[in-house]
């Protein structure tokens, strides 16, 4: 049996209150000063919080003590149009008529239109052991695409993990492109060692260097370095030589098996994991930044394609055209192994 409890705008206030709350779940609303609305969901292993009106992001996440978030500046969500404006989420949904940095010949936003999206509608579902917060933003334009988006976060009862879904239905009469990346800005763990599922040497040294990215030499020698031999960054021992970020992608991973997984061991004895379909997310890429400002280490961030941009999923032949009425469903599962 399901119950279904839908979330209006004006029930968010700075004080949080309590929306349910039984032997296996905690639901609170609460709204930031900065006037984002938030869910905080509890089960007995963590708790994550979700910005239901707001691109539907996963603002952090915790479990069995342990913060999957990336380090930020950020004191607390901001408005804003494009994901720069508030950068400091555990995870967004990047695209969906395009995502990835933009190239100079592109016209899109980093990461798309669905990273800050405004949510049309959000509700909670109540099951017997799973409680999920879902939503719904329709894009539409004069002359140009339309689609629903159906996001939702998922927790079980007593695991220290969450689901990412998405689902995409294309509204309009023509076929429309799909770019789509679960941008997961996990935690940097100091001496962390990686481990996949995948052949190690499936990881190649992304060798273009976006606006973004301003090289030094030390960066530069290093990533020289990778470029010969990739395998030689599976530590993160060395956080001053990731700035500016380091990148690696990883294709065709139906190749491996239907279901991929990926984790980062930390020394203290556990580990992040995130696994997927290979079939809904064929391309990964690996994203290490280590500064002042940031530290992430998104040890895998699954997607259609490489965050390249439009132009570039374009030439590489691997941008999704959607038909008219066609829906696709993405599911992510991440948290602790």
């Amino acid at each position: 049996m399901k119950t279904r409890l839908p979330l209006r705008r004006e029930q968010f206030h700075e004080t949080p209150s309590t929306l349910l709350h039984n032997d296996y779940f905690h639901v609170e609303l609460f709204r930031y000063p900065a006037g984002v609305e938030a869910v905080r969901i509890s089960n007995q292993r963590g708790k994550v919080i979700v910005l239901p009106f707001y691109g539907q992001m996963v603002w952090d996440a915790t479990f069995d003590g342990h913060s999957l978030t990336m380090g930020h500046s950020f004191k607390q969500p901001l408005p804003g149009s494009s994901i720069i404006d508030t950068y400091g989420c555990f995870a967004f949904h990047s695209g969906l008529l395009a995502n990835g940095c933009p190239a100079p010949d592109d016209e899109h936003p980093l990461h798309g239109e669905m990273a800050c999206a405004r949510m049309d509608s959000a509700w909670i579902v109540l099951e017997q052991d799973r409680v999920s917060l879902e939503g719904e933003t329709e894009y539409v334009k004069g002359f140009g695409h339309h689609y629903l988006a159906s996001p939702a976060v998922r927790l079980h009862a007593n695991a220290p993990r969450l689901q990412i879904e998405m689902n995409v239905t294309n509204l309009a009469g023509a076929p429309m492109p799909l770019q789509y990346m679960c941008h997961l800005n996990s935690a940097w763990l100091a001496n962390g060692r990686f481990k996949q599922s995948i052949p190690q040497d499936a990881f190649k040294l992304r060798t273009s260097i976006p606006a973004h990215v301003k090289p030094t030499p030390q960066w530069t020698a290093y990533t020289d370095r990778l470029a010969r031999d990739p395998q030689a960054l599976q530590q993160l021992d060395q956080p001053e030589m990731c700035d500016p970020e380091i990148v690696f992608f990883a294709d065709n991973l139906p190749q491996y098996g239907n279901e991929v997984q990926f984790e980062l061991h930390a020394p203290e004895g556990y580990a992040l994991m995130t696994r997927f379909d290979s079939r809904q997310f064929p391309h990964a890429t690996r994203w290490l930044l280590h500064n002042h400002d940031q530290q992430v280490a998104a040890y895998v961030l699954p997607s259609t394609c490489r965050p390249e941009g439009f132009k570039a999923a374009q030439r590489a032949g691997t941008l999704i055209e959607l038909a008219s009425g066609e829906q696709r469903h993405f599911s992510v599962e991440t948290g602790i192994l």
